[in-house]
């Protein structure tokens, strides 16, 4: 039989197999695309990890000169040596602290579950899904 004398109910449920096969390697494609994109970004975050491991040990040296220079200067001032190193260390430990609460905070407060939702591609989908059923 050719394609032109097929029945109308072939010819849609030929339709539905494809739109359906279509609807399964996009989602398929996605799938892939995702698991391509997870690899790129593991390699990254093991990159940010190694750098941050290095920069977190930069910056607890420089601020262990910081709390030298600061018990320079307090020992300068008259005060006990052991002392200035002790109120040297709590005064930047506070301020160091403080500032790090603040970035830890920004950054739960960024990283909400609400705020990782992909609404837009679920919304897409199912609009694609209802388009589909209404043209069948």
């Amino acid at each position: 039989m050719s394609g032109e004398n097929r029945p109308i109910a072939d010819l849609l449920g030929g339709l539905v197999t494809d739109l359906s096969t279509l609807f399964r390697k996009e989602v398929q494609l996605a799938k892939v695309e995702a698991s391509e994109k997870l690899s790129d970004i593991i390699g990254a975050a093991g990159a940010i990890a190694i750098g941050g491991v290095l920069a977190l040990g930069a910056l607890g040296v420089l601020l262990a000169a910081v709390v030298s220079l600061l018990a320079s200067l307090l020992v300068n001032m008259g005060i006990d040596p052991t002392l200035a190193n002790a109120l040297s260390a709590v005064v930047v430990t506070v301020v160091v602290g403080l500032i790090a609460w603040s970035f830890i905070g920004r950054g739960l407060h960024a990283l909400k579950a609400s705020n990782l939702n992909m609404n837009r591609t679920a919304a897409s989908l199912g609009r694609d899904a209802d388009i589909v059923k209404e043209r069948l």
